[in-house]
């Protein structure tokens, strides 16, 4: 099998490399495999173990990634191929992002051409390309190609992200990045390790950065019960959105289920308190758009003009019907921070 040439590494002494793309900085010797497990050493050069070749395709509504103020109501063609660069015990798409045996699996995977992504974007009508179901990071060479062809279509890009990627790899991926949503599971430095295998300071970092470049920019964060659930800590979180990344940043706050986890099976689910405790701390915070998701019992996904509080989006299953005026509320006229 044929593979692509990996962007974002060097090569070192004794046919090692060291990759680029995210905050791991993997040293790769020859014949080995980064952390992702999509990256392979080969003769002291680096190659993409995953291009070209998609696991998951689906066509979403655009509020399922979740992004409220982008486009609402338009359909989002995503997708995603295996392995992450983070071991999350929590993933709910654990059979993608944590197959070790990429290689011999994808003998089994079609090769899909990013000319052939983007036409069926458009023949089934939707409006943007999401890159999605593991961290798009490690499909960048696979993720760039398709985005080039997407905006000469006039189609958008989404990335759903753990927001790890090195500030290399974030700068070829801004220009063509319409809007994201990056996951900030905790303000935990030790979450981040024990839980992710990751580091929290590089995703702030690149949260501020991203924010700065005006992409597009909506936060998630799943309340997992004696793990992420600590109320000082989500206090810290609301804080960081409100001072670093602006009032108007929407914050999707999510309840954590168990039996659908990679190991967390025997932790308790969120409760409904917890949710909205989480979603009172965001808006006591004076964040504009706080929004508590997949909870049955209050769910708060409609969107109210922060200033008159009418109802201008509602959403019921991902059903979303609009009563803006143009992404400014039809009875004061407030601009509510949308993207169309």
């Amino acid at each position: 099998m044929k593979f692509k040439q990996a962007y974002f590494y060097r090569k070192l002494e004794n046919k090692k490399v060291q990759c680029e793309l995210c905050n791991h900085y993997c040293v790769i010797k020859n014949g080995e495999l980064g952390f992702c497990y999509t990256r392979k050493n080969i003769n002291g050069e680096l190659f993409s173990l995953v291009y070209g070749k998609p696991v998951a395709i689906n066509i979403d509504p655009v509020e399922k990634k979740p992004l409220f103020h982008f486009m609402p109501g338009t359909k989002t063609f995503s997708l995603g191929t295996y392995g992450c660069n983070f071991r999350c015990k929590n993933c709910l798409n654990y059979s993608l992002s944590q197959e070790r045996e990429i290689e011999k699996k994808n003998l089994d995977v079609k090769y899909i051409s990013p000319e052939k992504i983007v036409n069926k974007a458009m023949e089934f009508k939707c409006q943007s390309i999401a890159y999605t179901y593991v961290e798009p990071t490690i499909f960048i060479e696979y993720a760039l190609d398709i985005m080039k062809l997407a905006h000469e279509k006039g189609l958008k890009n989404i990335w759903v992200s753990n927001g790890f990627m090195s500030k290399k790899c974030l700068d070829k991926i801004v220009p063509l990045l319409d809007a994201i949503n990056v996951d900030l599971k905790s303000f935990d430095e030790f979450f981040y390790n024990k839980v992710c295998g990751a580091r929290l300071v590089p995703v702030l970092e690149n949260l501020k950065f991203l924010k700065s470049k005006d992409v597009h920019l909506e936060v998630t964060t799943l309340i997992i019960p004696s793990l992420s659930d600590d109320l000082e800590m989500i206090k810290e979180i609301a804080k960081f959105i409100k001072e670093e990344l602006g009032i108007e940043t929407p914050w999707h706050i999510s309840k954590f289920s168990p039996e659908i986890s990679w190991q967390f099976h025997d932790l308790p689910q969120t409760n409904y308190e917890e949710i909205e405790t989480a979603y009172l701390i965001g808006k006591n915070a004076g964040l504009k758009y706080v929004y508590s998701g997949n909870v049955i019992k209050d769910s708060k996904e409609d969107t109210y003009c922060p200033k008159c509080n009418k109802l201008v989006i509602s959403r019921v299953f991902y059903n979303t019907k609009r009563y803006d005026h143009g992404g400014k509320c039809s009875e004061c006229g407030y601009n509510l921070n949308i993207v169309d």
